[in-house]
């Protein structure tokens, strides 16, 4: 009987993770920050992403994660957005300023009216996903992009790297990804040696039969690939890469991957720099020996391909790596310290 009066008279508060590849919402109680629902959508980067079509996606995953008849009682709603900057950066801030809009329209879409609602940098949200949502330490975010910083009160009080596909993001996905494209291009016209990746490419971008090499190529001398295929490849590679948006490279990382799992040493070494890279990252914050460093993306989350070599180049520094799978727990704890719930 007392279970179902306090069902009856719950609360509940929605927290959002909202990032380049998609929008994930989840619905916990106030009380004790129990999950009771989830929803997922398109991507929430709210710098590349139009502000209609954001709106669309965090109705979209809200609407999934929240029941219609448990939306007059969410009392908090809580974002961390990728494109957004931290609080500290001042309210004008355009990331910030075109999520807030958007998540106002969400709601007002869905009859939410809850009493606070809070929009936060994925690095934020990040950081207090980990277990016991710390208030001070480092994050580091991997997925198609890469930033790292420092985090003092929850709120960023510096960043490295972060840069966006054209100047920077060492290391995420992205980076990995031109790489691949890079060496494939490369073995092609003989400036290089051969590589699985030439295949694995190809394949993502669905060239013909006609002019890839055939199987084993790059992991046996056996198998040749002809000068006439390999100038009739960078002929089609060229403008199917060219005809897609610039930051779509990054969906070449998973190949990479793949094909380091089997041991192809151009692969490997692209991921071994690309690890050497994010701790470099990471070191330009001047970590402490003991520090919490959460660590998420695509890359790094759990049994993420970066996480052990990540691990193992910030040994020498001391700290304290813990992966998460994405932002929204961390997203859940603000929603409810802001209503003055126990993080």
């Amino acid at each position: 009987m007392n279970s179902d009066l306090n069902q009856a008279f719950a609360a509940f508060v929605v927290g959002l993770d909202a990032g380049g590849t998609r929008t994930r919402a989840v619905l916990a109680d106030l009380g004790d920050g129990r999950t009771r629902g989830e929803g997922s959508a398109g991507p929430g980067n709210s710098l590349t992403v139009p502000g209609p079509v954001l709106a669309d996606h965090l109705a979209e995953a809200i609407g999934r994660a929240v029941p219609e008849a448990l939306r007059g009682r969410v009392v908090a709603v809580a974002g961390g957005f990728a494109g957004a900057g931290h609080q500290a950066q001042g309210a004008d801030e355009p990331g910030r300023l075109r999520a807030r809009a958007a998540l106002s329209a969400a709601l007002a879409r869905l009859g939410i009216a809850a009493a606070t609602v809070g929009v936060h940098s994925d690095i934020e949200t990040t950081f207090a996903a980990a277990p016991g949502h710390p208030a001070d330490g480092l994050v580091l975010v991997a997925g198609t992009g890469a930033v790292a910083a420092r985090i003092a009160g929850r709120v960023p009080t510096a960043t490295s790297g972060g840069d966006g596909w054209l100047l920077g993001d060492d290391g995420g996905g992205f980076w990995i990804g031109r790489a691949a494209v890079r060496a494939v291009l490369r073995a092609a016209d003989g400036r290089s040696g051969p590589t699985a990746l030439v295949l694995a490419v190809g394949r993502d971008l669905g060239l013909p039969g006609e002019v890839l090499p055939p199987e084993g190529y790059g992991v046996t001398d056996a198998a040749h690939w002809s000068a006439e295929r390999r100038t009739a490849y960078r002929a089609h590679l060229l403008p199917a890469v060219m005809d897609r948006s610039p930051v779509r490279l990054a969906d070449h990382a998973p190949a990479v991957v793949r094909t380091a799992e089997k041991k192809d040493a151009v692969a490997v070494h692209i991921l071994q720099e690309a690890a050497r890279r994010l701790a470099e990252t990471v070191a330009a914050l001047a970590p402490r020996p003991g520090e919490p460093l959460v660590a998420t993306g695509g890359l790094l989350a759990p049994n993420g391909p970066l996480l052990p070599p990540l691990t193992e180049r910030l040994a020498p520094l001391g700290l304290a790596v813990t992966p998460v799978a994405d932002g929204s727990p961390g997203a859940v704890a603000l929603a409810r310290l802001a209503h003055g719930a126990v993080g």
